[in-house]
């Protein structure tokens, strides 16, 4: 979860990047940390934290803001701005194998 001093600092770098929208400022700190919370945590959408918010309206941004081209945006003026962040590995895919190939 986002804490107010890492949203404080994020805010004005997310709303100069995300398209308006239907969702309320005061809405998108929640929903921005239960993006993060499921990126994290490697979990599917349906098991975010109900705190967290609506688990749909976490997975209806992300992939409207994916598709929009907000993350890269994002991802760059917060490395101009020089905004330090953790190191996050995410793989999206997944490599199936016969049961034969084990081994």
């Amino acid at each position: 979860m986002l804490s107010d001093a890492q949203w404080s600092e994020l805010e004005p770098l997310v709303e100069a990047c995300r398209p308006k929208a239907k969702t309320p400022p005061q809405d998108l700190q929640r929903t921005l940390s239960a993006i993060l919370w499921r990126h994290r945590n490697g979990a599917k959408w349906r098991a975010i934290p109900e705190e967290l918010g609506p688990w749909w309206r976490a997975a209806q941004i992300f992939i409207r803001w994916s598709r929009a081209g907000v993350w890269e945006r994002l991802l760059s003026l917060v490395q101009e701005r020089g905004v330090q962040l953790g190191m996050v590995f995410l793989d999206g895919t997944t490599v199936r194998a016969h049961q034969k190939a084990a081994g």
